[in-house]
């Protein structure tokens, strides 16, 4: 199946992203700071800086990868649970976890959360959100298990409005992840992916009105990279 073919649908995204993800695994940290110009790090602890955490704060990292976002929570004071859909980024980031870090692990999916009503009061995610099969049906996910007057934060790529900068934009990515993909799996759809991806995202704006209709307040998107990326923060209505 081709790559655009896997992507048409959220019955074939689905399987495609798990054994894409599964895939890159052990490549993820480089071709992250790769891709973001090595500033990575910078907008995750931008996203902790909003969460905003105070000593014992429920907190849910989705698509939380090797643990970046989960470890800077659990350093603030967080009580945090990490879950990803990909069991080897989870193995990784046990591997990484610092000792006193109160991280938990749980193997899961977004569009399905394994915890009850209310559970949490910050969720964040750090590139999920745009590889949901779909995404209104996974923020419905994190409202629910999300308190009221809990808040979401989501890092993601964002899509440029302007047809000229997005051109732009999607051909650097698609020549440098074509490389990456070619050069580190013999497969350029590898990284390919990610522009394919945002081609077909809402963009922070768009997200921003699905998380209005979820049930979401205080909705706004803080712009990252002149743009090309952006953090989306809103609360649950209580």
């Amino acid at each position: 199946m081709t790559l655009r073919a896997a992507l048409s649908s959220s019955d074939s995204k689905a399987p495609y992203v798990r054994r894409l993800f599964h895939t890159i695994a052990d490549r993820y940290d480089l071709i992250t700071r790769l891709l973001s110009f090595g500033r990575d790090r910078r907008w995750k602890a931008e996203v902790v800086a909003l969460a905003d955490v105070r000593p014992g704060t429920r907190a849910l990292d989705l698509a939380a990868g090797t643990g970046d976002i989960a470890f800077s929570l659990a350093s603030s004071g967080a009580r945090v649970t990490a879950l990803d859909i990909t069991h080897r980024m989870l193995q990784i980031a046990a591997a990484k976890k610092p000792a006193s870090a109160a991280v938990t692990f749980v193997t899961g999916d977004m569009m399905a959360l394994p915890f009850p009503d209310d559970a949490f009061d910050l969720v964040t995610t750090g590139y999920g959100i745009r590889n949901v099969p779909a995404i209104e049906p996974a923020l419905a996910e994190i409202g629910r298990v999300l308190r009221p007057g809990g808040l979401l934060l989501s890092l993601d790529f964002d899509r440029p409005a302007h047809p000229l900068v997005r051109g732009v934009y999607l051909g650097y990515l698609t020549v440098v992840g074509s490389a990456l993909g070619w050069v580190l799996h013999r497969d350029p759809d590898t990284y390919r992916y990610i522009p394919e991806s945002i081609r077909r995202y809402p963009g922070a704006a768009g997200v921003a009105a699905m998380l209005g209709r979820a049930g979401f307040a205080e909705s706004r998107v803080i712009p990252l990279l002149g743009g090309l990326m952006a953090i989306n923060s809103a609360r649950r209505l209580r």
